[in-house]
C-alpha cells in the first residue's frame, strides 16, 4: 500500500477568515494612507504604510494556503506543502522588518522637520482604521488562539501555533497597535499640543512592528531550516529506544516537522540480536505526533 505524504490537514476557517481581512485591511490602507497625506499626520501615514505591507502578507498567506491545498497530492513535495505555508510566514516576517525601518526613518526624518498636522480629520481616518484592525484581529483570532495538534496523551506539544496564520495575525495586530499609537500622538496634539508626540508615536510603533516581526522571522526560519532537534519529541524517541529492553543503541537520528504538530523521524540503531524495523517502528507509534517513521537495524560491531 503506498505510503500517503499528507501530513497536514490544513485550516480552511482560518484560509477563509484571511481573505475576508484582506478586503477589509485594504479598504483601511487606502483610507489611512490618504488621510495621512492630505492631514499631514505621521503617525497615520505610517499607520498606513505599515498597512499597505500587511495587505500583501495577508494576500500573501491566503495564496500559500491555496497552494498548499492545491499541491497537496503532487508527488514532488516528498514530505508534503506545509512548508509553504511557513515560507508565507517567513516572507511576511521580512516585510515586517522591512515596513518597520520605513516606518523609522519616516518618524525621525519628521521629527526633525515637523508638518502641520489637521488633527480632526486625522482622528476619524485613524479611529475608522483602528475599527478595521480590531475586526481583522478577531476574524483571525480563533484559529490562531486553537490551532493544535491532534496528538494523544503521550504528546509533550499540544499547541503548535499555524505559522501562516500567526503571521496573518501579527500583521493585523501590530496595525491595531499602530492605530492606537497614532490615536494617542493625534489627541495629545489637538489637546495638550504636543506636536512632536506624532513622530514619537510612528517610532515607537516601528518598535514593536520589528520585535514581533524579529519573532515570527525566527520560529518560521527554524521550520525551514529544520532546526528542531532540541524538540521534546527528539527525547521521547530517545527515551522509548533506551526503555525497550532489547539493548539498541541510537547511532543517527533526524527528527523534522512537516506538519503543525507532526514530525518525521529517521532512526538507526545498533542492535546485537535479530529485532525486525517493524518492532521499534510500533513502540515508537504511541507518539502520535510522529507521522512518518523510518527506521534502520545494524549489528553492532565487535
Amino acid at each position: 500500500m503506498q505510503h500517503t505524504h499528507l501530513f497536514h490537514e490544513g485550516n480552511p476557517n482560518s484560509e477563509r477568515n484571511t481573505r475576508l481581512a484582506v478586503v477589509l485591511t485594504s479598504a483601511a490602507m487606502l483610507a489611512e494612507i490618504a488621510g495621512g497625506l492630505v492631514f499631514n499626520s505621521m503617525a497615520l501615514l505610517a499607520d498606513g504604510w505599515h498597512m499597505s505591507s500587511h495587505v500583501l502578507a495577508l494576500g500573501l498567506s491566503a495564496a500559500a494556503y491555496r497552494a498548499s491545498r492545491y499541491f497537496a497530492r503532487d508527488v514532488r513535495f516528498a514530505f508534503g506543502t506545509w512548508k509553504i505555508e511557513v515560507l508565507s510566514g517567513y516572507t511576511s516576517a521580512v516585510f515586517l522588518l522591512f515596513i518597520a525601518f520605513l516606518m523609522f526613518y519616516e518618524s525621525f526624518r519628521r521629527l526633525l522637520a515637523p508638518v502641520p498636522i489637521q488633527y480632526d480629520q486625522a482622528i476619524f481616518v485613524a479611529v475608522a482604521g483602528l475599527a478595521v484592525n480590531l475586526a481583522c484581529a478577531w476574524l483571525l483570532r480563533e484559529g490562531h488562539m486553537h490551532t493544535h495538534s491532534p496528538g494523544g496523551a503521550h504528546g509533550h506539544e499540544p499547541h503548535h501555533h499555524d505559522l501562516n496564520l500567526r503571521s496573518a495575525y501579527i500583521h493585523v495586530l501590530t496595525d491595531a497597535v499602530t492605530s492606537l499609537f497614532a490615536l494617542v500622538a493625534l489627541f495629545g496634539g489637538k489637546f495638550w499640543r504636543l506636536g512632536q508626540l506624532d513622530p514619537l508615536m510612528g517610532i515607537a510603533g516601528s518598535a514593536v512592528v520589528a520585535v514581533w516581526g524579529w519573532g515570527l522571522l525566527r520560529d518560521s526560519a527554524r521550520v525551514l531550516l529544520d532546526a528542531e532537534m532540541d524538540a521534546p519529541v527528539v527525547e521521547d524517541v530517545r527515551a522509548v529506544i533506551a526503555a525497550d529492553g532489547t539493548g539498541a543503541e541510537i547511532t543517527d537520528l533526524h527528527v523534522w516537522r512537516v506538519g503543525g504538530g507532526k514530525y518525521a523521524c529517521i532512526l538507526s540503531l545498533g542492535v546485537d540480536r535479530d529485532v525486525d524495523p517493524d518492532y521499534y517502528k510500533r513502540i515508537l507509534a504511541v507518539h502520535e505526533e510522529l507521522a512518518h517513521i523510518t527506521v534502520e537495524v545494524n549489528r553492532k560491531v565487535k
